[in-house]
């Protein structure tokens, strides 16, 4: 059989086309860890892992692969029965001359002209369906930006006017994840009037971690500084913090903020 003149997403992250959704992440993760977010093997890398941890997606991907494959075993069938050393207007070997021409059994044209059609289908949906890397980059760079803006607030408060920072930080999430934060945020208003505690967060740099057209995963450096009744002076905290980042209605916005370097969102 033909081989596919191009590397699959399995390929590119080097496991089997019947990975399990953990080995595919933990095989991406392992495939972008000494590479530079600026590097097009780690946009690629990031595509491919895009692709095959969303369920849909991977499932038509698998589809295209598979009429990939039987348009390949098509074509070498007709190869093996054409490519003949003979001489041009000789008859085929074991073949007597006058003897009627073999006729091409109608399935197998219905066969082949529905193998096509898959094909072609296949084709469009991937011009169609995935999108370019100027779209993905151009997606990646808004929601880089829009990490940056929204991770200050959400990690600041201040107890003389808690209930303004809260509003203020919720503007930046999907109402799912807001859910989680007011439960949390819940915990710093008992707290920080007594403590007198003021929080203040501040972005340093940041860096992709998966790219996307929809959700894209920012890291992002972060000092927060802290002072309260025992601390007058800021105490500066040097944080490591990833803010999964959905496309809402134009919008890009926090659906997940891990703080903690085992932390996760599943």
């Amino acid at each position: 059989m033909t081989e596919p003149t191009t590397p699959s997403w399995y390929d590119l992250l080097d496991v089997a086309p019947d990975a399990s959704e953990a080995e595919i992440r933990a095989a991406w993760k392992v495939a972008i860890a000494d590479l530079d977010p600026t590097d097009r093997r780690f946009r690629v890398r990031n595509q491919a892992a895009e692709v095959l941890l969303d369920k849909k997606r991977r499932a038509a991907y698998d589809a295209e692969l598979a009429a990939q494959r039987k348009s390949e075993q098509q074509e070498t069938a007709e190869q093996t029965g054409e490519d003949r050393d003979e001489e041009p207007g000789a008859p085929a070997t074991g073949t007597a001359i006058g003897a009627p021409r073999r006729v091409v059994p109608a399935w197998l044209l219905a066969g082949v002209a529905v193998l096509t059609a898959v094909a072609v289908g296949a084709a469009a949906w991937v011009y169609f369906a995935l999108p370019s890397d100027a779209s993905v980059e151009e997606s990646t760079r808004a929601a880089q930006s829009a990490a940056e803006r929204a991770v200050g607030p959400i990690l600041s408060y201040d107890y003389r006017h808690l209930d303004e920072d809260q509003a203020a930080a919720e503007s930046y999430m999907t109402s799912g994840y807001r859910q989680n934060y007011d439960k949390l945020f819940a915990v710093v208003k008992q707290n920080a009037p007594s403590t007198k505690t003021v929080v203040t967060g501040k972005v340093i740099s940041s860096g992709i971690v998966r790219s996307g057209t929809d959700r894209v995963e920012v890291l992002l450096f972060v000092d927060q500084s802290t002072t309260n009744k025992q601390n007058k002076g800021p105490v500066v905290y040097k944080n490591q913090v990833r803010a999964q980042m959905e496309k809402v209605g134009g919008d890009w916005l926090v659906d997940c903020l891990i703080t903690t370097p085992n932390g996760s969102c599943d």
